[in-house]
């Protein structure tokens, strides 16, 4: 039986984020997530990743077969939530002037996606 860790695995070795190098699979993951790391926190994270892929690993070799898929989970759960309500809003006017940015009456926000020309 395939486990998920066998897909999601497959991905990072398919895409080259599971190198021997802790330290580029460290970057290279920081540099899906658009997030700067020092050289400590690319050799933090790079250890700390293989702990977990690891230990992933070891579960993987844990017979399933006989395991039935746990179906019942959602059965007891209850919303918790509270009530959907209208409540009292900023007006269009002191939202704006609490924005940092702003561009023809709407909030500017930086971009997240960047596109190669």
């Amino acid at each position: 039986m395939k486990s998920d860790f066998d897909f999601f695995g497959g991905i990072l070795y398919t895409y080259g984020v599971m190198s021997e190098d802790e330290e580029n699979q460290a970057a290279y993951l920081a540099g899906l997530c658009r997030i700067k790391l020092s050289e400590i926190e690319k050799e933090t994270l790079g250890k700390s990743l293989k702990k977990i892929l690891s230990y992933m690993d070891l579960i993987d070799e844990i017979p399933t077969d006989d395991t039935h898929s746990c179906t019942h989970v959602l059965e007891t759960v209850n919303n918790v939530w509270a009530e959907d309500e209208i409540g009292p809003t900023l007006d269009r006017e002191t939202f704006l002037k609490n924005a940092p940015d702003q561009v023809g009456g709407m909030v500017k926000v930086p971009p997240i996606i960047e596109f190669e020309t």
